[in-house]
C-alpha cells in the first residue's frame, strides 16, 4: 500500500471517530510521529492534498488548525477504511481513550480574536458540547494585549464564567415553574 495512501486513511479514520471534535495538527502528528507511522513532511503533504481533495476541512483558531472530516471524506473512508489494518484502528481508539479528556476540551472551549472596524479587537468565547453551542459571547475590547489575555485565561476560567452568568441570569426564576 502506498504510504502516503496509509496516513491518509489513518487521518480520516481519526478525524471520522472522534465524532463531533476537530482534532489539531499537535493531535494527529502527535499520534502519528509517536507510533512511528511516519514524518512530519508526510503528515503535512497527506493533509494538504485531503484538504485540496476536499476530504478534510480546516479551521483556525488562534493560530492552531483544527481538522474535521467533510462528507466527501466520509465517503471516501467508507471505500478504503478495510484497507487500514486492524492493529492501527486498535492504536487509534487505545489514544482517544487515552487522550479523550483532552481531545474534548481543546475541541469544546475555544477563543479567538480578530481586529474589527473600530480600531479595536472582538474577542469570541465559545463552549460548545457536541454541535450544541452552549455559550457564544462576542465583545469588544481596546488593545490586542487585553484579547490575547482573554482568550489565554477563558479555557481556565470558561466554566465559572458560564455558572455565574446562568446563575446571574436565572435570579428569579428558581420558585417561577411557569
Amino acid at each position: 500500500m502506498d504510504g502516503l495512501f496509509l496516513y491518509k486513511i489513518i487521518i480520516l479514520y481519526m478525524l471520522d471517530r472522534i465524532d463531533e471534535y476537530t482534532l489539531t495538527n499537535t493531535q494527529l502528528a502527535s499520534f502519528i510521529l509517536d507510533r512511528g507511522y511516519t514524518n512530519m513532511f508526510n503528515i503535512h503533504e497527506s493533509l494538504s492534498e485531503m484538504i485540496d481533495s476536499g476530504f478534510i476541512s480546516v479551521s483556525t483558531i488562534r493560530d492552531t488548525q483544527h481538522y474535521k472530516i467533510t462528507n466527501l471524506g466520509e465517503e471516501a473512508l467508507f471505500y478504503f477504511e478495510n484497507r487500514l489494518p486492524d492493529p492501527i484502528k486498535k492504536d487509534i481508539l487505545d489514544y482517544f481513550k487515552e487522550e479523550k479528556i483532552n481531545l474534548k476540551n481543546e475541541s469544546e472551549i475555544y477563543a479567538d480574536y480578530y481586529p474589527n472596524d473600530n480600531q479595536e479587537y472582538t474577542v469570541e468565547c465559545i463552549i460548545k458540547e457536541r454541535k450544541d453551542t452552549l455559550m457564544n459571547l462576542k465583545f469588544n475590547v481596546p488593545t490586542k494585549g487585553l484579547a490575547i489575555s482573554i482568550c489565554d485565561s477563558w479555557r481556565a476560567k470558561s466554566t465559572e464564567v458560564y455558572e455565574y452568568l446562568m446563575n446571574l441570569l436565572a435570579v428569579n426564576q428558581e420558585g417561577d415553574h411557569s
